[in-house]
């Protein structure tokens, strides 16, 4: 094997191409063979060192795998020294944990580490941060906040959030919200927009009044086919003229009874940087159709063509593209509804490293899929050539994640990767990368995976 330059870990980091050549690579090219699902001798001991400890299951490390110890999950602790940024940086903001992890200042984009989410119910300060714009507009008195429902309706309604409270039933639940993006670090070549691992997601308890209710009584006329969402907040540019977020749905999602105006958040009011004071949930769908700062429902004869809408804004290949394609969008792409079949390790980081001798791991986590439920959740410890099913939870309501957990064992001490995989009611799967790539990089869903050390 070749001299490196640079450690195995840091060439993962900056080029894993290179990485996976210097390791397996020549070392199959100078043995004159062709080296498949195989590690050893100095490409062995080179990832052995890297990941910290012996590779259990070795020969069954896929080829062009970068091991999940390379990567930087969580951001360094508040104590660090201030030096150049480099890699993750926490957030720091009013009312939210400094655990997560800031991806964009402007606008303001911050992700939850896996192992944050572990609750059943996300709490406030650990619900990730997604803006398009500006953050909007606070406002003194929350009560008189006007919403506006017009277009395909027989009476436009003028509504403010006391009216909102007061004249509707309002319903409590626990809905996830998740952004479109979630997953997005997964594609390669790497895709446009904010390089989300797994974290662009909440389970949280929202309070509102059901949107199909506001447009009964706004009563919707048979012409009625999308909705059209606005909020208020303004374009990064300041130009007044333009929307930083325009986006809606079909009348079907609209009028499904957990779709909400929603006006607290795990019992309290929503805090600004979330919506307040009132914002829509569209549970299971891309969370910009779950705009903030809600001013205006505009009921359409047509598909909305707002900010956000059309192109490859949020919309994903009807038909394989080749990865890294300058498209436009106009042929063979849909809107993205649904969001796909997703797992995730809740109780243990990547990168936790267990006593010697540990040989059994209670663990647990969350699945969720969009519109429909989660039928399953297996877990490997041997590079997928095995997978043992996880015990599943109840449901508080639809659009509620599954939580899951279950044990696993480890046959010896050294490095392990814990894969998670779930299915969901038709039946898919999430598959072992990243498929279906877009250049805006949406739907990404590949197995969760995290490094355990023993020893």
């Amino acid at each position: 094997m070749t001299k490196l330059e640079r450690s195995v870990g840091e060439l993962y980091r900056d080029d894993p191409a290179r990485a996976e050549a210097e390791i397996f690579g020549r070392r199959a090219e100078g043995r004159g063979a062709s080296r498949r699902g195989f590690l050893g001798g100095a490409g062995l001991a080179a990832m052995t060192a890297a990941v910290g400890g012996t590779i259990v299951y070795s020969e069954l490390l896929p080829e062009g795998l970068i091991p999940a110890a390379m990567a930087q999950t969580a951001p360094p602790p508040p104590a660090a020294p201030a030096a150049a940024p480099s890699g993750p940086q926490p957030l720091t903001y009013p009312g939210k944990s400094n655990g997560l992890i800031l991806l964009q200042d402007r606008p303001l984009v911050a992700e939850t580490p896996e192992h944050l989410l572990d609750d059943a119910t996300t709490p406030t300060d650990k619900f990730f941060v997604r803006n398009n714009g500006q953050i909007g507009p606070e406002t003194a008195n929350p009560d008189a906040h006007v919403v506006v429902i017009d277009g395909e309706v027989n009476t436009p309604l003028r509504l403010t959030v006391g009216e909102l409270k007061s004249r509707f039933r309002a319903v409590t639940y626990r809905l996830q919200l998740e952004c479109g993006g979630n997953g997005r670090a997964a594609f390669s070549p790497q895709a446009r927009g904010n390089q989300w691992g797994n974290g662009a997601i909440g389970c949280a308890e929202w309070t509102g009044v059901p949107l199909r209710d506001v447009l009964k009584a706004a009563g919707v006329k048979p012409s009625a086919v999308h909705t059209g969402y606005f909020g208020a907040d303004p374009h990064l540019s300041g130009d007044a003229s333009r929307q930083s977020i325009s986006r809606g749905t079909p009348m079907a999602k609209a009028m499904d009874r957990h779709t909400l105006v929603a006006f607290a958040m795990n019992g309290q009011p929503i805090p600004h940087i979330h919506g307040d004071p009132v914002r829509i949930i569209t549970p299971g769908w891309p969370g910009s159709t779950s705009p903030k700062w809600l001013t205006r429902v505009w009921v359409r004869d047509k598909v909305h063509d707002g900010a956000g809408m059309g192109g490859t804004s949020y919309r994903i290949p009807t038909v394989p593209i080749v990865p890294g394609s300058n498209v436009d969008g106009r042929e063979n792409f849909a809107d993205m509804h649904s969001m796909p079949v997703r797992s995730i390790l809740t109780s243990h980081a990547n990168g936790t490293k267990l006593a010697k001798g540990t040989r059994r791991l209670d663990i647990r986590g969350a699945a969720w899929a969009g519109d429909l439920d989660v039928r399953r959740v297996d877990v490997s410890v041997d590079f997928g050539q095995t997978w043992r099913p996880m015990r599943m939870s109840e449901l508080r309501n639809r659009y509620d994640w599954r939580r899951w957990s279950g044990t696993i064992e480890f046959p010896t001490d050294g490095y392990y990767e814990v894969w998670t995989r779930a299915q969901d009611r038709s039946g898919r799967y999430q598959p072992h990368v990243a498929a279906n790539w877009n250049p805006q990089g949406y739907g990404a869903n590949p197995f969760h995976r995290i490094a355990v050390l023993i020893g």
